[in-house]
Formats: C-alpha cells, structure tokens, sequence
C-alpha cells in the first residue's frame, strides 16, 4: 500500500499535470487507471491520456473501461518495492505504444525518464 511520500507525490503529480494541460484539452492524469492491452492489465501510479485518446461511452463521459495504453505512465517506487518489477510495468507500456515512461525514487530525489527507443535519462535535484 502507498506510504505517505507516494501518496502526496501522486496525488500532487496528477493535480499539476492536470492543471496544467485538462483547461485546454490537451490531456487528462489518472491515479491508480487500470489500463488493459497487450495481454495484460497494468495499474500506473499516474496514466496519462492524450485527450483525444480517452475512451467515453456512448453519452459521451469517460468510459469505466481503458483497454488501451497510456500516452504516459509514472510509477513511483514506493519502499521495499522492487524497482525491477516497477521498471517491467513501464516497459511493457513503452513496447505497446506508450510514449513516455517515468520512475520516480522519493528516497532518491530522482527520476528515471523512460522514452520509447532510446537510453534512459537519470534527473535529480
């Protein structure tokens, strides 16, 4: 279960993504989405959807149902989790279509930046 560093990380990244790019329709961050595609089902820290992307139902809201990647996924490694199985979620949304991957390390201070295809960048500070 998230502790608190996780917690308040996931809860502020998914309220700044969201300010940021929901009033123009550009995207839209979910904490905890269940997303289905490639054979399995993965639930992101934070999903991020591409605004014309979100699936919705047939009135028009967002659906209860993602069986698509995200544009984005952020895991945030939470204490005694294991960074191999966290960095397996992110590259199997990189491997189907997934843009952008990113691993924050709150007792690290850093953030491992997964684009598709190409070497992982290391942020700090």
């Amino acid at each position: 279960m998230p502790q608190d560093k996780h917690s308040r990380i996931q809860g502020e990244l998914a309220t700044t993504i969201n300010s940021v790019v929901k009033p123009q329709k550009i995207a839209l961050a979910f904490p905890e989405l269940r997303c289905t595609f490639g054979g399995s089902s993965t639930v992101p820290d934070v999903a991020v959807f591409a605004w014309k992307r979100i699936p919705v139902d047939e009135k028009g809201n967002i659906a209860n149902v993602f069986n698509i990647h995200p544009d984005w996924t952020i895991e945030i490694l939470s204490p005694e989790q294991s960074t191999t199985k966290v960095t397996k979620k992110i590259l199997h949304c990189l491997n189907h279509g997934t843009s952008l991957g990113w691993l924050i390390d709150p007792e690290e201070y850093c953030v491992l930046v997964y684009p598709p295809h190409q070497q992982i960048i290391y942020l700090d500070n």
